[in-house]
């Protein structure tokens, strides 16, 4: 019997010799409600959907892993998205996404560590200069991620539009990844329907941006308005970024400076958006009130300002204050509205029904958990909203994760918590609370600062417990991110914010065109309650895009002989259900004329298939077509579409 022993030998040879299976580098499309965190895991998808309309942002990221090797001098590359028109230029932006380290969690349960939040532009929006976004290094076994902006212009016609996101790499490394754009017959309005009163405090900026504290107004001016800028182009007001001194300042400077800003004749990416709001900054003493309010009345801006009488008492101010602040704004200043960050208990307790115009709670006392905020307490505003010129806001704080330095909010359990603006919170929390204002009735929204660690911005803005509290910027200084200009730098939490600002814009529209109970089950099946806010990115791309749907249904207008059902009428003569009964949005047949199905389209849906090949529901033409085909798939695997199966 011959020996095996020399063919055990070869083969151990063989096996010793063959190295092992190398992990290559991947990139993958994904969606704007996950945050990409280095140990993120690749995923097989080389495509993404998006829908959107006219003048409206949609984002989405390509993620790359850098496998066994990793990846070296990473560029990215977007020229455009071809389709009815070409969509390219300052309309469609790439940014590499910066990490920044936390060193404490903002809710207990969440990662310590490293998280994606500045985005730094391959070139920037606002003064066009080249940035150094590309090209950057993806560690072995890391994940890192691109963000990609697409504006829709306001004349862009509606359908179908595709670009390719081209992704390059030292030696010879070349992947690809697809958009598909969907622009639906509607437009957005470049001034959010939503006011909002976010705050920034000059001299943080002038210390990021120069190491000084003592910039001169002329020095100061430019950057402010970059700032103003930025914040229009996602559709919110800075109201308090003028410098206090002098005071009163200047009128005819500080018109030729901020009127373009209030009256829509800047320079921005949203044609004709105007500030929202604009708050009194100087000293509250008589001369100074009058003065201020005759130049808002005199341009025609007085609808806009407003003057604060203090800040959460008796916390911040004592009532007593308060009133002594209301007594001098009313005798000035007739005419200005006066704001307060109160609730309906102290409305009640201190007598401010008469003092206070518009009333700002926090979000946890709208609709609580504690014992004296309960449940819902929008009716508890009946009485005060009754006075004309009463207007009803909100704003969110560190009690969305717990004010007190080692303690937070035990209302923040997995999947569940308050809206907020935390950069190590999921994409779903800082994208909430607009959804939240429109369930409460809300008409503005009110952030105490946006800049208050600014000077160390790129590397701690723990703040108030949280990371990122009261800090929604970055400073893009040449030194930090290239170029020749300083500008700010937006987040991903200002991205998400714009989102939100679009879903209300979504949520006004369906109840303008005569569905609002159908807006309002949308935003509560989404948010049960303001402290159950969930994780899943998923739900509210799913939320929106059967606002989209129910959207078209309601101003689709066929002619009754071209034998198209109208919208809400059964094809058999029957009572239609209401929305909610009929399961939304996801289950109504499409109407109108872009909502002819192709068989191809329903067999593929009905099959469970989302292809997004050249065949089948994918290759369906029109907003409601792909709005349905999407839901559809979003329920089945949330695969291959925009949204994405993870929260973050």
């Amino acid at each position: 019997m011959p020996s095996t022993r020399p063919l055990r030998i070869a083969l151990l040879s063989l096996s010793v010799a063959l190295p092992a299976f190398a992990a290559g580098p991947a990139v993958w499309g994904e969606g704007m409600m996950v945050k990409v965190r280095p140990g993120t895991a690749a995923r097989d998808t080389t495509e993404v959907r998006l829908t959107a309309a006219r003048n409206e942002f949609v984002s989405f990221q390509v993620a790359l892993q850098g496998g066994d090797a990793g990846l070296k001098g990473v560029r990215a590359e977007l020229p455009a998205l071809e389709g009815p028109t070409t969509l390219t230029g300052p309309d469609v932006t790439l940014y590499r996404e910066a990490l920044i380290t936390t060193k404490q969690a903002s809710v207990a349960g969440e990662p310590v560590g490293t998280w994606p939040d500045g985005l730094v532009p391959d070139k920037d929006e606002l003064t066009g200069e080249a940035r150094n976004a590309f090209p950057f290094d993806v560690p072995a076994g890391e994940a890192r991620a691109v963000w990609v902006d697409v504006h829709v212009p306001q004349d862009a016609p509606p359908g179908d539009y595709a670009g390719t996101v081209t992704v390059e790499a030292d030696g010879g490394f070349q992947r690809q990844v697809t958009a598909r754009l969907t622009v639906v017959d509607a437009a957005l309005p470049s001034t959010s329907s939503l006011s909002s009163a976010f705050l920034l405090w000059p001299p943080h900026v002038c210390r990021a941006h120069t190491g000084r504290e003592d910039c001169a107004p002329a020095e100061l001016r430019p950057l402010l308005e970059r700032y103003q800028r930025m914040a229009l182009e996602h559709r919110f007001t800075l109201s308090s970024l003028f410098p206090r001194k002098p005071w009163p300042p200047d009128w005819s400077d500080f018109d030729a400076t901020w009127a373009p800003y209030m009256e829509g004749t800047a320079s921005t990416r949203l044609p004709g958006a105007r500030m929202t709001s604009l708050e009194y900054v100087g000293p509250l003493d008589a001369a100074n009130l009058k003065d201020f309010t005759a130049h808002m009345k005199a341009r025609g801006w007085l609808d806009r300002a407003y003057v604060q009488l203090g800040d959460e008492p008796p916390h911040g101010t004592t009532f007593a204050q308060v009133h002594a602040n209301a007594d001098r704004v009313r005798q000035a200043a007739p005419g200005l509205r006066t704001m307060l960050t109160t609730n309906s208990r102290e409305l009640k307790a201190n007598g401010l029904g008469d003092p206070v115009d518009v009333m700002v709670p926090l979000v946890n006392h709208l609709d609580g958990t504690d014992a004296n905020f309960r449940g819902d307490q929008r009716g508890t505003y009946t009485d005060f909203l009754k006075r004309p010129g009463t207007a009803l806001w909100m704003y969110q704080s560190c009690m969305s994760h717990g004010c007190a330095y080692g303690t937070n909010a035990p209302e923040n359990k997995p999947g569940a918590g308050w809206p907020s603006y935390m950069l190590d919170r999921s994409a779903a929390k800082g994208r909430a609370m607009e959804w939240v204002t429109f369930l409460e009735g809300a008409t503005g929204e009110l952030y105490y600062q946006t800049v208050g660690m600014l000077p160390s911005a790129w590397t701690d803005q723990y703040r108030f417990n949280g990371n990122g509290d009261g800090t929604l910027f970055y400073p893009g200084t040449p030194q930090a991110i290239g170029g020749r200009t300083d500008v700010p730098v937006a987040s991903m939490r200002l991205k998400l914010i714009r989102q939100g600002m679009q879903d209300y814009e979504w949520l006004k529209a369906v109840s303008d065109a005569g569905d609002p109970a159908y807006a309002r089950k949308v935003a509560r099946d989404l948010i049960p309650a303001a402290s159950r806010v969930p994780d899943d990115g998923a739900a509210f791309d799913a939320a929106r895009l059967k606002l989209i749907q129910r959207y078209e249904e309601l101003t689709a207008n066929p002619k009754p002989d071209e034998g198209t059902q109208q919208p809400g009428t059964p094809a058999d003569g029957g009572t239609a259900p209401a929305p909610e009964e009929a399961g939304g949005g996801a289950s109504q047949r499409p109407s109108g004329p872009t909502a002819e199905v192709t068989p191809d389209a329903d067999a593929d849906a009905g099959s469970g298939g989302c292809s997004t090949g050249g065949g089948g529901a994918a290759a369906v033409a029109g907003g409601l077509v792909f709005a349905a085909w999407a839901l559809g798939c979003m329920r089945r695997r949330h695969a291959r579409v925009t949204v994405p199966a993870r929260p973050r």
